[in-house]
């Protein structure tokens, strides 16, 4: 199984999607606890909600192993992204419910996870900057749109229910003040509950890769699973619901297609 899949576009929009993938290495689903070899954590059907991106033009970088193998969103060194807030770990050990991932003695040493670093984690960002790289080179400027999805209430990691569009730039620094007021005003003018720079406001791939100044522009959308899906044992996709939210991401997609550096204000 390859470490990831890319389909480069032909826009200055990448889109990334570290958190869908649902592969593990051979022998590690023995390890897992019943509950956890069902992956309950994934980013459930990111890909078919964005499946409009690469017709548009996206370049789409898809993880294909779970973040239980590695968390991709978590800086290598696993430092802390909301200190003083429960977090989940580069290489984790419990459920977002604080359940134990692994049967007791099965979890992954120093060495392990030194390994799944170099073996996974490593790859998906080294792809990552060589496709913005190609981006900037090309366009002269690169947008990173980093695609998220969570349970609506995880009790561990937030209290009561999650809005259904949480829109993160590191609280104004990962992107152009225009870029981010543009793509909030779309948010807001939907039918859905949403949050700016809230609960999240972008992991590790918004906040190491996003640099306004070198016109490389990052940003991170959490969704609420309930706005496009069952959150139940099937966790299927509900295409009744799922058509509304698709709709205003492509509209938010787009606006990152039609955006050039040079704009500076609302129209």
């Amino acid at each position: 199984m390859e470490i990831y899949r890319l389909n480069r576009g032909r826009s200055p929009v990448i889109l990334s999607m570290p958190h869908s993938g649902i592969e593990l290495p051979p022998r590690l689903e023995a390890r897992l606890s019943p509950q956890a070899a069902k992956l309950p954590d994934t980013d459930w059907h990111i890909p078919k909600l964005y499946d409009f991106a690469e017709e548009l033009g996206c370049t789409v970088l898809k993880a294909n192993y779970s973040r239980y193998v590695v968390d991709l969103n978590r800086p290598p060194d696993d430092a802390a992204m909301y200190p003083g807030q429960s977090g989940t770990g580069l290489c984790p050990e419990t459920t977002f419910s604080g359940d134990p991932l692994y049967h007791p003695g099965e979890e992954p040493d120093d060495q392990e996870t030194e390994r799944r670093i170099r073996h996974y984690w490593q790859p998906y960002h080294d792809v990552l900057s060589s496709e913005i790289k190609r981006v900037y080179q090309n366009h002269g400027f690169a947008v990173v749109y980093d695609c998220h999805s969570i349970r609506s209430r995880v009790p561990r990691l937030f209290d009561g229910e999650l809005p259904a569009m949480n829109f993160g730039t590191a609280k104004g620094e990962s992107c152009a003040a225009y870029l981010q007021d543009r793509v909030v005003r779309e948010i807001e003018a939907s039918d859905y509950t949403y949050a700016i720079n809230g609960r999240f406001v972008g992991g590790f791939i918004t906040r190491h890769y996003g640099d306004p100044a070198r016109n490389i522009h990052a940003m991170q959308m959490e969704l609420a699973q309930s706005a496009y899906m069952r959150e139940d044992e099937s966790n299927s996709y509900d295409s009744a619901v799922a058509e509304s939210l698709a709709g205003v991401l492509q509209r938010i997609v787009q606006i990152l297609l039609h955006w050039t550096p040079g704009q500076t204000s609302l129209l």
